[in-house]
């Protein structure tokens, strides 16, 4: 096992940025195509607004070993693609029997959850809210506000991520604005 050294990251609460800054990446619209369910709305929105971001993440870099505790922050933006709120790719974890716990700092958001065989849920986070992603669940954070849904997770370093599943099979479930209220509503592309 690496020894690492101790450290602290101070964390930004409205943003999600970390200090001192570690890695991060961004999600655009263009990563986001095969994700949403009206991939033509998101093409004239790339072709009239250009390549918006939709979320980033700011990550802390550990060793893939036992005992290590990875975190990030997620900040998704507000807005919308063919009325489908703003969201991450969503993922499983590559070893299934981890679990991963989220922490809401600012906004509000959806955390949209799924098994294999069908089940879903959903749990609104706010700033404050801690949830609890257990074992054998994909999930999907969305965002439901006007505002940025900045949140914190952690999860155990050997948990890995299978995005691939989700690319291929979509989400149950997507989060969609009706009359100004976000409302959870059935995949019609589900696989």
């Amino acid at each position: 096992m690496t020894l690492t050294q101790p450290f602290v990251t101070e964390v930004d609460f409205a943003s999600g940025v970390f200090s001192p800054r570690r890695g991060v990446y961004q999600r655009r619209l263009s990563d986001m195509i095969g994700m949403v369910a009206d991939p033509e709305a998101a093409a004239r929105i790339l072709e009239s607004e250009g390549d918006r971001l939709i979320y980033e993440v700011h990550t802390v870099e550990l060793p893939v070993e036992e005992g290590q505790i990875p975190h990030c922050t997620t900040r998704i933006l507000p807005g919308t693609i063919g009325g489908e709120c703003h969201m991450t790719k969503g993922h499983y974890h590559a070893r299934r029997e981890q679990g991963e716990v989220y922490f809401g700092l600012s906004g509000r958001g959806l955390l949209l959850l799924q098994t294999a065989e069908g089940e879903t849920s959903e749990l609104e986070m706010t700033a404050g809210s801690a949830a609890y992603v257990p074992p054998y669940w994909a999930h999907r954070t969305v965002n439901i506000g006007a505002e940025d849904f900045v949140f914190f997770s952690v999860w155990e370093a050997r948990a890995g991520h299978d995005y691939g599943t989700i690319e291929r099979d979509g989400f149950r479930k997507l989060v969609v604005l009706r009359d100004g209220e976000a409302v959870v509503v059935d995949n019609p592309k589900y696989a």
